[in-house]
């Protein structure tokens, strides 16, 4: 019974370059071709040696392409484990930005513009009420935006996930001023400065006469939540890190051209199962594709790699703050030693369940090969 995404392509994927080839972007192409052929033999061999029982092996060679399940499953782990380090022993806040339905079909017919357009919009307004002195007075935040695009029925619904230490740097870079433990920044107030902004993005562009002009009297609506410490949600996010609009862990079946998975609507545990025709299936995932290149995960202010200032720098103004001590009391930073270790990527011995080392990887290119 085919279960799993890469097999479905094999099956139906052909069908849908016939039907919809002209009109799909070259990147979407690329990623159907690649799933297609990850672990089909097509992209060449891998060549393995079992020291244990001196037995020789051989898989098939993965895609490696960000949007390929098979390849992305093993990463969150360690992602988690080197966020966590970063930590800062403040409370954090889980700020989400989302763009009205009726934007949606733009943006994904849009999509380099747009992402770009939605990271600036989001940042550059926290960033401004940020320095309000009615609610922090901090000129430099820092903190992660991941970009998440879809639905838990594979539907479009782009929208970002910041998480924001609470606090920021003075002016002078030379004090640390904490936010309130349950308080960042008002929501409502952070709604209208990012559909400002993003509006602006859209002219600067020259895509605003593109788009519906009843769109800008629509909600952009933002949430921002109180998250403790950030462990809890460092662990919800790195699940979006890595993970693609779907494992292969709720694909149920594909059969006479129909595919059955399972999915949880928003709120609620209870899972459902779907029914779509394997070409819908199809488009409804590759709608989820990245445009070559493009950073779904983005840090900034003083967690960005490009920061003048160091976390050991901003680790050291915190201390120095009377307000750091009230916000130990409260709380407690995990060890990154909580965090479960990184899965092994390499395979079990078949034979004696020993540890499998490469010999050779034998490369098979292609013409659609594309890792961005």
């Amino acid at each position: 019974m085919v279960s799993s995404l890469g097999e479905i392509f094999r099956l139906h994927g052909q069908d849908y370059l016939d039907r919809f080839g002209d009109t799909m972007p070259a990147r979407q192409r690329s990623v159907l071709k690649l799933l297609s052929a990850c672990q089909s033999g097509e992209l060449g061999r891998v060549l393995w040696h079992c020291d244990s029982c001196n037995r020789p092996h051989q898989t098939p060679r993965s895609c490696g392409d960000r949007h390929c399940p098979t390849c992305q499953s093993s990463k969150n782990d360690q992602w988690q484990a080197e966020q966590v380090e970063r930590l800062l022993e403040v409370p954090y806040f889980f700020v989400t930005f989302t763009l009205p339905m009726q934007l949606r079909p733009f943006v994904r017919s849009h999509q380099r513009a747009c992402y770009k357009a939605f990271f600036d919009a989001a940042s550059a307004s926290l960033k401004k009420l940020a320095r309000d002195p009615r609610h922090l007075g901090a000129s430099q935040l820092g903190f992660t935006a991941i970009l998440h695009t879809w639905g838990r029925d594979l539907t479009y619904n782009p929208h970002l996930h910041v998480i924001v230490p609470g606090g920021g740097l003075s002016d002078d870079g030379s004090e640390w001023l904490s936010s309130r433990v349950d308080f960042l920044v008002p929501v409502k107030a952070l709604s209208r400065i990012f559909r400002a902004k993003f509006r602006d993005a859209m002219k600067r562009v020259g895509l605003f006469d593109q788009i519906d002009p009843a769109v800008w009297g629509k909600n952009f609506v933002t949430d921002s939540e109180a998250v403790g410490d950030g462990r809890t949600t460092l662990r919800y996010l790195s699940r979006y890190v890595f993970r693609v609009a779907i494992s292969n862990s709720r694909i149920l079946s594909c059969e006479n051209g129909r595919v059955r998975f399972r999915w949880q609507k928003s709120g609620t545990r209870r899972w459902r199962v779907m029914e779509l025709d394997a070409l819908e299936f199809i488009r409804r995932f590759l709608q989820h594709v990245l445009p070559s290149g493009l950073q779904k995960v983005r840090h900034y202010g003083f967690l960005s790699p490009n920061s003048r200032v160091s976390l050991n720098d901003v680790r050291k103004l915190m201390s120095d703050a009377s307000a750091a001590d009230e916000v130990d009391e409260a709380i407690e930073l995990p060890s990154a030693t909580e965090i479960p270790p990184q899965r092994m990527d390499s395979p079990s011995c078949p034979h004696c369940g020993g540890r499998l080392r490469v010999v050779e990887i034998i490369f098979r290119r292609t013409s659609f090969q594309d890792s961005g």
